[in-house]
């Protein structure tokens, strides 16, 4: 099953968001181990921990999901993914 989902780190206070069929623990596994190489944004800082996962219909829903959710460049919304679930409804709705 695809997955929209979003990482987030204590120690930077930052999230990071991406798009995978992986299980999204796995996914988590795989870039605190730096599978994805050490010169990436998520080898900074080894403290990352799941936020929130929207589990999609398709991997192209996943990643329009993730695009729009890097364009909105707003730690206020994402934090308002888990406040109000009908934000997720929607974009489920606009992007299927």
């Amino acid at each position: 099953m695809p997955y929209c989902y979003v990482l987030y780190s204590k120690t930077t206070d930052r999230f990071y968001i991406g798009s995978t069929i992986l299980n999204p623990e796995e996914r988590l596994r795989r870039h605190l181990i730096d599978y994805y190489g050490n010169n990436k944004f998520t080898s900074m800082v080894k403290d990352w921990e799941i936020f929130f996962v929207i589990e999609c219909s398709t991997l192209v829903q996943a990643r329009k999901i993730e695009q729009h959710l890097k364009r909105m460049k707003s730690k206020k919304y994402i934090r308002n993914l888990k406040n109000y679930p009908e934000i997720m409804v929607s974009l489920l709705k606009r992007y299927s």
